[in-house]
């Protein structure tokens, strides 16, 4: 079971999500709070194993939270959930340890998804922010040098995937193979790049250009 924590201040969602995740199969929904004020505390309590965390609540932001929660407890997944495309909170969140960065939707399987995917070791980068993300690397970060890497083809065929934001499932769609297959290979991925969540992964794609 995938122990979950929401973080969210927006009542409505908050309750259809709780609502819906609660009654998720491989699901263990912990808890639903209004701001994260006190998320380090709830953290320590519930023992997630994903947060869903929103970036934007009263009295403390989801990147402050987040950076708490991942100081004490580095193992502990969280996805970053926002109605903003803001380039600087999304490289922010990228750099403060977040495991995939979504925007809100009404579409609850969205979420059961992007919860799966962090879980498993993935991560989740709703296509509009992989867009983003490759934008501000290739006009602002990418390095002329190029780092040698030995890569599979197979390998750079799913690290070119992920730069484009597809999740596990597509990806198993596109290059035809099993779900469990590209879990190894972005695992093997993350070995070769010393990194340890699929923003990173794209980062130095990006930077080393290897795709």
């Amino acid at each position: 079971m995938i122990r979950v924590v929401l973080f969210e201040d927006n009542k409505n969602l908050r309750e259809s999500l709780a609502l819906y995740l609660s009654g998720t199969e491989g699901i263990w929904f912990s808890g639903a709070f209004p701001n994260a004020k006190e998320a380090w505390p709830l953290i320590k309590k519930h023992k997630p194993d994903v947060v869903l965390m929103d970036i934007q609540m009263p009295q403390r932001s989801g990147i402050e939270a987040m950076t708490e929660i991942k100081k004490n407890s580095p193992q502990t997944k969280v996805l970053i959930q926002t109605v903003f495309e803001d380039d600087d909170k999304i490289f922010q969140s990228i750099c403060s340890g977040a495991s995939g960065y979504l925007i809100k939707s009404p579409d609850p399987e969205i979420y059961v998804q992007a919860i799966r995917e962090v879980y498993s070791g993935g991560s989740h980068l709703s296509p509009s922010i992989a867009r983003r993300v490759l934008e501000m690397f290739q006009h602002q970060f990418v390095k002329s040098e190029h780092t040698y890497v030995e890569l599979t083809q197979r390998e750079k065929e799913i690290l070119s995937c992920m730069v484009k934001g597809l999740s596990y499932k597509m990806i198993a769609d596109t290059c035809g193979i099993a779900f469990s297959t590209v879990a190894t290979h972005v695992n093997h991925i993350y070995e070769k790049l010393h990194v340890n969540s699929a923003p990173e992964a794209v980062v130095k794609a990006l930077e080393w250009r290897l795709v």
